[in-house]
């Protein structure tokens, strides 16, 4: 059974994850990607064992993140000129109502969730998507390209050469 596991950033900017997973192949696998993209991994089989790492920092901010999405009272993320509402899954820029479809929003309320920040492809990719996505990254340069387009704000959405996107300048 594969498990999230915890993650946490280090000194120096490297972050470290911890594959909870009783399955030693599917581990070993995750284990070897993970290093290979530059993670220090480390390997459990029991989430007894995962709970004695400590406080898992990503798996944290995956709940928050569902619960945002189905808290009833909504939300409301801003930066700038940009309005992303939660609950009604709307979004205005200066007011103005723009379309999105799902998978745009999606995209826009990983980035509004904290602005400034540098989300990798693969991290929105598993959370416009799902944690199990292997399809090609481009197609989150497609959606990523229609969203500025309809967002209309120069800089907004800004891509971070070999490391990913954030929402930047307001």
């Amino acid at each position: 059974m594969t498990n999230g596991g915890p993650v946490a950033s280090l000194p120096g900017g490297r972050t470290s994850v911890l594959i909870v997973e009783d399955d030693l192949g599917i581990a070993t696998q995750l284990v070897r990607g993970l290093r290979r993209d530059g993670y220090d991994v480390d390997h459990v089989t029991t989430g007894g064992e995962a709970l004695r790492w400590g406080e898992p920092d990503v798996v944290l901010a995956r709940i928050r993140a569902v619960l945002r999405r189905v808290h009833p009272g909504g939300e409301l993320l801003t930066h700038g000129p940009l309005t992303v509402d939660l609950r009604t899954r709307k979004v205005t820029v200066s007011g103005r109502e723009v379309a999105l479809t799902p998978k745009e929003f999606d995209i826009l309320e990983c980035l509004a969730a904290d602005p400034g920040r540098v989300l990798s492809r693969q991290q929105i990719l598993e959370s416009a998507w799902d944690a199990h996505w292997y399809g090609p990254t481009k197609v989150l340069d497609v959606h990523v390209g229609a969203l500025r387009r309809k967002l209309g704000v120069p800089g907004l959405i800004e891509t971070v050469y070999g490391r990913g996107f954030r929402l930047g300048g307001a």
